[in-house]
C-alpha cells in the first residue's frame, strides 16, 4: 500500500511537534523515520495510524483520505518498543488476541498463529508465557500478534530499543529479511543510525518536526544535504572556508580553509566561488603517511588521542589550533600505533570530501 503525507503538521500547545512533512512511501517499501529523541517521528508515527488527528494537512493510503477513519479501520499493524505483551497470557494467546477480538474461528486461528511463529522462528514456543522467553523471542512475539493480522502496512515504533546490542543485530536482520518475503509498507522509526543504514530502503532524517532529507542509506551517508544530516549520521570531519575556485567540467571546487586550499565535490545547486562552505570528509576516507594519489588533499598534523575501537584505530589529529580531524586506520592489526604528539601527514580524496553550500 502506498501512503502519502502532504504537509503535515500536528501541534502540542504552542509545539509543533510535527510541521509542514511531505512524504510519499512506495508500496512494499521499509521506510524509516531516523532522528534525535523529541525530534517528533514517533509523532509522525501515531498521526499515520490514526493515534492522533493532524491540525494541518492530509494522510492518504493508495490516494484514499484517511484523516477521518479510526485506527482499527486503516488496515495497519504496529509493534511497540516495550512490546506490550500480556504476562498471563501464553505466546500463542497474546498472538491470537486480536483475532478473537474479530471474531475469527479456532481453528482459522490455529492455522495463521502456527504460520506466523513459524515465520519469526518461534516454532514450537506458542505454550510459553512472556516471562519464559527472552527479549528477543518477545520481540518476535509482539512482531508476529501484528502480522497474524495481515494488515496492509506495519509500523514499527523503536522495537529493538530495549534489547541488547548482539540480539539488535541478529533481530533487525529477520525483520527486514520477514518484510521483503512478505512485501508489506512498512515504517520503521528510530534513532539508531546505524540501524537505519542496515535495514531501510530510504531514510527520512527528522529534526524539531521538519524532515531535513529523504532518500537511500547510500545517498544520505555520502552526499549529505546539510550538517544536520552529515553530523547525525556517522561520524563527520567538518572544515568551514571560502569557495575559491569552481570546475563545473570537472564537478570539482576549491576551497581556502584555515589547514589549506583543499578540494572537493561539485555537487547539483552546490557552492560557487566567494560562497562559504563546510567541507565534510568521513574519517575512513583519511588516511596517515601514505603517499597521495591523483587529487588527493594532504594537510599537516599532530596526533592528540589514538582510541582501538577493534575493527578500526581511531585518531585524533589537530591540524590547527581547536580545529580536530578524526581518521580512521581499517586494519589496526597490521597498524603500529603512533606515539602521541607525532606529527602527521593526513591525506584523503577530493572525490570523498562533500561541500555543504551556505554552512560554516
Amino acid at each position: 500500500m502506498r501512503i502519502d503525507i502532504d504537509n503535515v503538521t500536528k501541534r502540542f500547545g504552542a509545539l509543533a511537534a510535527v510541521s509542514q512533512v511531505t512524504l510519499s512511501i512506495q508500496e512494499g517499501e521499509l521506510f524509516t523515520l531516523l532522528g534525535p529523541s523529541g525530534c517528533g517521528k514517533s509523532t509522525l508515527l501515531r498521526l499515520i495510524a490514526g493515534f492522533y488527528n493532524p491540525d494541518e494537512g492530509e494522510i492518504r493510503f493508495d490516494g484514499q483520505r484517511m484523516n477521518e477513519v479510526s485506527p482499527s479501520e486503516r488496515g495497519i499493524g504496529m509493534v511497540f518498543q516495550n512490546f506490550a505483551l500480556w504476562p498471563h497470557m501464553t505466546a500463542f494467546q497474546n498472538i491470537a488476541y486480536g483475532l478473537k477480538l474479530r471474531k475469527v474461528g479456532r481453528s482459522e486461528i490455529a492455522d495463521r498463529v502456527g504460520v506466523v511463529l513459524h515465520n519469526v522462528k518461534l516454532a514450537g514456543l506458542g505454550d510459553r508465557y512472556p516471562g519464559q522467553l527472552s527479549g528477543g523471542q518477545q520481540q518476535r512475539i509482539a512482531l508476529a500478534r501484528a502480522l497474524v493480522l495481515n494488515p496492509k502496512i506495519l509500523l514499527l515504533d523503536e522495537p529493538l530499543s530495549n534489547l541488547d546490542a548482539k540480539i539488535r543485530v541478529q533481530v533487525r536482520q529477520e525483520i527486514r529479511k520477514l518484510q521483503k518475503e512478505l512485501g508489506i509498507t512498512t515504517i520503521y522509526v528510530t534513532h539508531d543510525q546505524e540501524e537505519a543504514l542496515t535495514l531501510s530502503d530510504r531514510i527520512a532524517v527528522i529534526n524539531q518536526g521538519k524532515v531535513f532529507q529523504v532518500g537511500p542509506p547510500k545517498a544520505l551517508y555520502e552526499r549529505p544535504a546539510n550538517r544536520f544530516v552529515a553530523d547525525f549520521i556517522g561520524i563527520n570531519n567538518f572544515l568551514p572556508g571560502t569557495v575559491t575556485a569552481v570546475s563545473i567540467a570537472e564537478h570539482r571546487l576549491r576551497v581556502k580553509t584555515t589547514v589549506g586550499e583543499l578540494s572537493a565535490v561539485l555537487k547539483d545547486g552546490g557552492p560557487r566561488i566567494g560562497d562559504q562552505c563546510l567541507l565534510c570528509v568521513r574519517p575512513e576516507n583519511a588516511r596517515v603517511n601514505e603517499e597521495p594519489g591523483p587529487g588527493h588533499n594532504t594537510v599537516k598534523g599532530r596526533i592528540t588521542f589514538a582510541a582501538y575501537l577493534g575493527n578500526a584505530l581511531r585518531y585524533d589529529i589537530e591540524l590547527a589550533p581547536n580545529v580536530i580531524f578524526k581518521v580512521d586506520i581499517r586494519d589496526p592489526w597490521h597498524h603500529e600505533v603512533l606515539p602521541m604528539g607525532s606529527t602527521v601527514t593526513v591525506t584523503f580524496p577530493g572525490t570523498s570530501t562533500i561541500a555543504i553550500k551556505g554552512e560554516t
